[in-house]
This record gives structure tokens, sequence and C-alpha cells, in this order.
């Protein structure tokens, strides 16, 4: 029996916990230049074991692995500013202090105000010193996070943190919609078409609209990362689980790592997520959770994955070393948890799919390093680090120490650009209204980042948000707090033009995993 959140010694094929060998020292940085980090010294590990060494078998052959930590928690500070030089070439970021000086002596003026990028007047890359960043990234059903950090000996510092939503299942509504579509033109009574459908064939690596778009808009945010960043390497996750370790059911040897520390984590992140962190006996949230043979050990029972479940610890206590047909008397709810310990994640598995087009895409940008979600979730816990999208994308791959994570996390939510389509269906796919044919009206377009100043009235105030226009001149925003309805286009001011993104700030730590 191991409890997630004490890390009890449990049998080793399932759970191996060992006990912590070194602790953290973190240092203060200090701003030494405009666009850039001065060096600084680097984490001093313990003085018993250098690197936590202990003899075990380490994720990547070599021998050794370093244990969970319980040191010092990473501090936080504010999202680092993008600078770029004269000739809008990336340099190192800075922080939001340096860029407030620059600005107000005129050095540099505002390039794009989310994410905030600023342009120097009167530097260029060959006369600046710059270091690079990195880029890592958690690929998620439904959302994705990217941190942009730098790594120097070992040790990583988080500038920027990004969620991106996906819009995944809209899509796969509408494609649900266009094939209904489809297939009511195709048993009414029209003209004889020629049948297509020995033409249509996919192409070797096709990805359905809805997981493409998933991969599209990844790479996207890459490249557009590359713009504002001097970006040097991309860590992403190309596996979430060790599908050989889990099914093997029993320890491996030797330089097959998951017989070391990350094994635990493995096991762990594939029922957590299996089971949405609820008990499967009584549906228990928010409290530790156990592992629980559904057929015990002592009666024959094996350590395969199939035969694990989560149980809270009044359940796991009261079931003990029975069958699950004692313990679960429900016809129902026995039926329920024998069906969920066997199935699989189908999720995960479109997860998986995607992670491997993203790694061939972002392969053939930037130099991609890749690693596991249990090695995430191995160096997270290590480094007592809360559970988030963004965080997560910080400790991908090889991550010894984090000593710095930003407070804020800009929200990107995938909104489209618009439809070519200038007519709205009814249910039966008949047109109902029709829409004026130009998308812009007083110099503003749907998706526009506007601010408007009201002067007086209900609305009077300062409003800042994407904005709906009209012909009329009477527009909509969509702030943080809620739409904004009748706002006249003369108290608008521009901030920047529609990309197909909604954009919205909120607190570290505080996001909710598919």
């Amino acid at each position: 029996m191991a409890t997630f959140r004490t890390g009890q010694q449990t049998h080793p094929p399932v759970l191996p916990q060992q006990v912590a060998l070194e602790s953290e020292s973190v240092d203060t940085p200090r701003i030494g230049h405009e666009t850039r980090l001065r060096h600084h010294p680097t984490v001093v590990p313990g003085t018993d074991h250098v690197r936590g060494e202990t003899g075990t078998a380490s994720p990547d052959g070599s021998g050794v692995t370093t244990q969970p930590l319980a040191g010092e928690k990473p501090r936080e500070r504010h999202p680092s500013v993008f600078v770029l030089d004269q000739h809008h070439t990336p340099l190192q970021p800075c922080h939001p202090a340096r860029a407030r000086q620059l600005l107000a002596k005129g050095r540099a003026v505002v390039a794009r105000h989310t994410p905030f990028t600023i342009r120097l007047k009167d530097r260029s890359i060959a006369e600046s010193e710059v270091d690079g960043v990195q880029v890592g990234i958690d690929p998620g059903s439904k959302h994705t996070g990217f941190a942009v950090f730098t790594h120097q000996a070992g040790e990583r510092r988080g500038r920027y943190a990004i969620q991106l939503d996906h819009r995944g299942g809209r899509i796969r509504k509408k494609m649900g919609q266009r094939s209904a579509y489809r297939r009511r033109r195709r048993a009414a009574n029209l003209r004889h078409r020629a049948p297509r459908f020995s033409n249509r064939t996919r192409p070797p690596g096709w990805l359905s609209p809805s997981l493409r778009h998933r991969v599209e808009t990844t790479t996207a945010w890459v490249d557009r990362l590359t713009r504002w960043a001097p970006v040097t390497a991309v860590h992403v996750e190309r596996v979430a689980f060790d599908t050989h370790s889990l099914s093997a059911g029993r320890p491996l040897e030797g330089v097959e790592y998951q017989q070391g520390t990350l094994a635990g984590y493995e096991v762990r992140e594939y029922l957590l997520a299996k089971f949405d962190r609820t008990c499967a006996y009584c549906g228990a949230t928010d409290t530790p959770l156990n592992l629980d043979h559904v057929h015990p050990r002592s009666r024959g029972g094996s350590d395969r994955v199939s035969n694990l479940v989560l149980a809270c610890v009044a359940c796991n206590q009261a079931k003990n070393d029975r069958p699950v047909e004692e313990f679960v008397t429900d016809p129902k709810t026995l039926a329920r948890v024998l069906a969920r310990a066997k199935a699989p994640l189908r999720d995960a598995a479109a997860v998986q799919s995607t992670r491997w087009a993203l790694w061939r895409s972002l392969n053939e940008r930037l130099p991609t390093r890749v690693g596991s979600g249990g090695r995430t979730k191995w160096n997270r816990t290590r480094n007592r680090l809360p559970k988030s999208h963004t965080l997560d994308a910080l400790a991908v791959g090889e991550a010894e120490t984090i000593t710095q994570t930003t407070d804020r996390v800009l929200v990107a939510a995938c909104a489209g650009r618009g439809s070519y389509s200038r007519t709205r269906p009814d249910k039966h796919g008949f047109p109902r209204l029709r829409l004026p044919r130009t998308k812009g009206f007083f110099g503003f377009a749907t998706g526009d980042l506007v601010r408007a100043v009201v002067p007086q009235g209900k609305k009077a105030g300062v409003h800042t948000g994407r904005v709906a226009v009209r012909a009329s001149g009477s527009f909509n925003i969509t702030t943080a707090h809620g739409t904004v309805q009748g706002i006249g286009y003369k108290n608008m001011r521009l901030l920047q033009r529609a990309d197909g993104y909604g954009y919205t700030w909120k607190g570290e730590g505080v996001s909710s995993r598919p």
C-alpha cells in the first residue's frame, strides 16, 4: 500500500520509493545587462552524494539515479519581456523593470502588446551578448503548456509560461455536423453523381482534423517564440507512459530504467490519468489515494497495470486482501470497477499519436529533446512544484534543479479567424440568415485586441479585450470579467490585430488537467 502524498515503501515491482539524499540551495540572480542575465554560481549539491548516486539504474542507463528531494521550493518572479533589436532579431528576454526603463528613456518602443515585446532602437544583435533560451512543451488533449527558460549547468530558470487551449472538441463537433449534412444530401432525391469513395485515400501519417489542429497550433507557437526569443532547443514529451514496463508485470533489470525510481512515477501517472484522481470504489476526490490490487496478490493476483486501481485509504483498508467480488456487493458497481480497470486510455492513445507527429514537426525546426511523462512528474516532484501544464513543461526532460518559476501564465485560447461562409445554417443545413460580405467596420475587425475608455454612463470605465464588430458601430468587448455590449467604436483604441487567439492571464498552479 503506497499513499501518493506520503511516499511509503511499497512492493518493489510496483512503487519503489527511496529516501532523499541531498538538499538544494538557491542563489539570488541579479540583472546585469538590459537584454540578458549574467552568469551566477551554480547550485551546490550535498556533500555525501555529489548527485545522489545510489548505484541503482538511472533513466539514461548510466548507473546512477538522482533521487527526489524535499528542498527549498523555487521562488516566483514576474514573466520576462521579449526583446528585439533594431532589425527585429530576438535578443535575451529582460526583466519587466528593465523594459520600463528602456521605454521611459525612449530607447525602446512597444513591438507587440501580447505577449509583451519591445524593440530596441539603438542596439543590434552584433552589439549584444545572447545566451539563448530553451522551450519546454507539455502536450495535452485539451491544453498544452509552454515554458521558456534558461538552462545553465543543469539549472533551469523559468522566464515565461503559456497555456495553449485547443479547440479540437469544437472541430470534432463541426466535422460531425458537416458529415450529417452530406449524409442528407446523399439520401435526397438529387441528380446522379458518380461514386467517389474509391478515390479517397489517406496519406501516410494522416491525422484527423481535431488531432492535426493540436500539432499545427503547437508548432505555430514554437515558430512564434523563435521570432520573439533566441530559442536554441526544444524539450517535449514524446511518450506519456512506458508501455513496455507497464505490461511486463515484473521488475526490469540493467539499463531498463523502469526498475529505478521512475517505475513508481510511470505507474502513478498512468493510473491517476486513467481514474481521474478518484477512488475506483467510492469516487472520493481530494484525498490520499493508494494503489489497490483488484485481485489480491495473496490470492494469485499479479502486478500488471490491468490489475491495479486507485482506492482511498478507507476503501483500501476495508477491502484488505479480500477479492473485489466480496468487497463490492452492488452488481453495477462491481461491473463498473472491473470494466474500468481493464479499459484502455483512449484519449491517451490519441495524444500519443499526436506526440509523435509533433516531435517530427518540431525536429525539422529546432534541435528537439524528448522525455516521458513519468520523468516529467519525477522532476516536478523532486523540485516541489505544484501540478500544472506550464510547470510540467518546465520540468520536461533532463532537469536537475528548477530554481525559478513565473507567478503568472498567459492563457492563449484558440478562437479561429472567422468563417468563409456568409450564411448561418439551421439544424437541417439550410441557410437561415446572411452575414455582411465585409468583416471590418470603422477600422476594426472581430477578434482585434482593443482598449475602450468610456467616460460616462452605465458602462463607464476601461475595458480591454477582444472585440466583436457590427455595421452599426456599436461593438461588444469580451474581457476577462465578461462581455460588455454596446460600446461605440469612437471610444476604442486598437492594441493588436486579431491573430486567431484570445488572451487572458491567470496565476500559476491553478489550472486543471484533462
